[in-house]
């Protein structure tokens, strides 16, 4: 049983293992059945046959050989006399064998084959039988001793043997008839069982098979997947809880998504509208900027956090503006052929990084990129590993016939277990695991959509050493050149 459950268990297929359990529900029933009948039959046929034949060889003694029957000679009888009484004794199914000491009849089977027991057993006064095979056909031997009563009443010792041979062939015939029904039985019982099961399985697989449609169909984000009832029993009930289900699910997730875009198209429209004070009080920092060192005291420091604050201001509301274009669907490539290693130190020198970054970049390297967004991801990288880890932080690229891969890495104290499946989520910002946070929390999330929007990737780990490490991913075509060295 634990063989069969655990191939059943091993059985990925709901309708085989059905099959199969019906399969050997049906055989071993039909097996044990029929094997329990035949041997009952079988011991039944051959027991009668035994007794029959015992009883009927004791009768032809008692009826056949009356006393005195060896005539006027006494012991030791003559060849004829064995002769004669194995005559008697014999008919169509049964022949017989008389012996005295060494001498015996003529014709029969050799007693001198039979098993020593028996003819032990026979000595002793027992009537025996056995059942053994002859030149390989099944006879049952039956074996006594006569009783021999002279003329003048005198009852001799017990010395002449008398067996008996019966053929079992007519028997083994109807047990082998038996055998073969009982086989019979069991290709029955195996077909029937086939058949139930393909019955069951097309009452109980059909609505496992909708069932499983429907969620498919919910899973792929058809929210208006519903599964067909069919009947009233357990499985119903199923299909019916899994639509009301859906349906919940359906209302959840339509307004999540109501609320999800009215929140983008609020952040969009604030973003949009802030860019004109914006660049009003842009300009006026600027002015500001360019009278701070003459401004006294307090009212300089005022005016230099003024211009401080605005600046960030302005990257918060810029960042949002690429967010919302994102969830938009409207950020598009502009892609030309670039040096990789010209546009990542040009990224540099903008920013003025160039003695703070190490860089290991091949030379010759061209990849067909958008150089903007190239531009956003690796400032925004650096930005990071600047602001959050710890110096040195390098910036090296590694080419390949179809992908390009650059990374950014710091020796700080990198990146906790908790923060890494959200470090590129919008406005996470991990201040337990750094030493400052100062940013917005979307310049990752941005360096991210622009990856993505390449048809590449951004993965962030730490290093075996010590330090965080973010790298892209980004592919290169077969149409591009270069001399990845």
């Amino acid at each position: 049983m634990n063989a069969a459950a655990r191939f059943l268990g091993g059985v990925r297929s709901l309708r085989t293992r059905l099959l199969v359990a019906f399969v050997l529900l049906g055989v071993s029933t039909a097996v044990l059945v029929a094997g329990v009948d035949y041997v009952q039959a079988r011991d039944i046929i051959l027991q009668k046959t035994q007794d029959t034949a015992v009883l009927t060889l004791t009768e032809r003694i008692e009826t056949l050989l009356p006393p005195g029957g060896l005539g006027p000679g006494g012991l030791p009888p003559s060849q004829a006399e064995l002769d004669a009484i194995a005559g008697r004794l014999s008919d169509r199914d049964d022949t017989a064998v008389a012996v005295y000491r060494d001498i015996r009849s003529v014709g029969g089977p050799d007693v001198d084959t039979l098993a020593p027991e028996l003819r032990n057993a026979v000595r002793e006064g027992r009537v025996v039988w056995q059942r053994v095979l002859v030149a390989g056909r099944p006879v049952l031997v039956i074996g006594t001793q006569l009783r021999i009563v002279l003329r003048d009443g005198v009852t001799l010792p017990p010395e002449l043997e008398i067996y008996s041979v019966r053929s079992l062939e007519p028997e083994q015939q109807s047990i082998g008839l038996l055998a073969t029904r009982a086989w019979v039985t069991g290709a029955v019982a195996l077909v029937f069982a086939v058949l139930l099961a393909l019955l069951a399985g097309r009452g109980v697989l059909g609505p496992v098979r909708e069932l499983r449609r429907a969620t498919n169909r919910l899973g792929e984000g058809d929210l208006t997947a519903r599964a067909l009832v069919l009947g009233t029993d357990e499985l119903a009930d199923v299909a019916r809880t899994f639509n009301n289900t859906a349906e919940t699910l359906e209302g959840h997730v339509g307004e999540l998504r109501r609320m999800e875009s009215e929140a983008r198209r609020f952040v969009a429209d604030v973003s949009h509208e802030l860019r004109t004070p914006l660049a009003a009080m842009t300009a006026v920092t600027d002015v500001l900027d360019d009278e701070a060192q003459r401004l006294p005291g307090d009212a300089g420091q005022a005016a230099r956090l003024v211009s401080e604050e605005t600046h960030k201001l302005t990257r918060l509301v810029n960042d949002l503006i690429e967010v919302s274009r994102f969830d938009a669907g409207t950020a598009t490539l502009v892609l030309d052929d670039v040096d990789v290693a010209e546009a990542i130190r040009a990224t540099l020198r903008a920013r003025g990084w160039s003695d703070r970054v190490r860089t290991d970049l091949p030379v010759g390297v061209i990849a067909r990129l958008d150089p903007r967004r190239l531009d956003v991801i690796i400032a925004n990288l650096v930005s990071n590993a600047l602001q959050h880890g710890a110096p040195p932080v390098s910036v090296r690229a590694h080419a390949r016939p179809d992908q390009l891969d650059i990374e950014v890495s710091d020796s700080g104290p990198g990146l906790a277990p908790d923060v890494l499946p959200h470090v590129f989520n919008r406005f996470y910002k991990a201040d337990t695991a750094r030493a400052r946070s100062e940013g917005s929390g979307l310049g990752l999330a941005i360096a991210w959509e622009n990856a993505r929007l390449h048809g590449g990737g951004l993965t962030a780990a730490n290093r075996p050493d010590a330090g965080a490490v973010f790298t892209l991913h980004l592919p290169r075509p077969d149409s591009e050149s270069g001399d990845p060295r």
